[in-house]
């Protein structure tokens, strides 16, 4: 089976700001955790969680709102083609506020997300779920 027939597989809809993450046990111990969604976004974490990954590969990690947002806007970033400068100049700012808008670390406010989202000829929606 392919990586990404796997990974269709486990993919949750967008609304639940759920991504896929590959879980690969190291030699050293613990874990080298990676987002297959996206070319950036690797991590590490120790066994303690090894009796919930047993026998699973990718498990869904759930991202608060905005980061899930932020998240969201790379991979539509990702699938137009267009280069950040691209981006910035049809948002009308700087390359290097583009690279703010994809940085999880960053404190991005939601209309700069929905201006680019608009740059990209996307519309930001919001879907509020009863709590499990």
């Amino acid at each position: 089976m392919s990586r990404g027939s796997v990974l269709w597989a486990f993919r949750a809809p967008r609304h639940l700001l759920e991504y896929p993450a590959l879980f690969e046990p190291q030699p050293e111990g613990g874990y080298l955790i990676t987002f297959p969604d996206f070319d950036w976004g690797i991590s590490q974490g120790d066994a303690e969680e090894d009796s919930r990954l047993r026998g699973r590969k990718y498990r869904l990690i759930r991202l608060p709102a905005m980061q899930a947002a932020t998240a969201e806007l790379y991979r539509q970033f990702r699938a137009s083609g267009l280069r950040k400068i691209d981006l910035a100049s049809r948002m009308g700012i700087p390359k290097t506020v583009v690279d703010r808008l994809f940085d999880l670390d960053h404190h991005t406010r939601m209309n700069q997300i929905e201006a680019a989202f608009e740059a990209l000829g996307k519309r930001i929606g919001i879907v509020v779920e009863n709590a499990a």
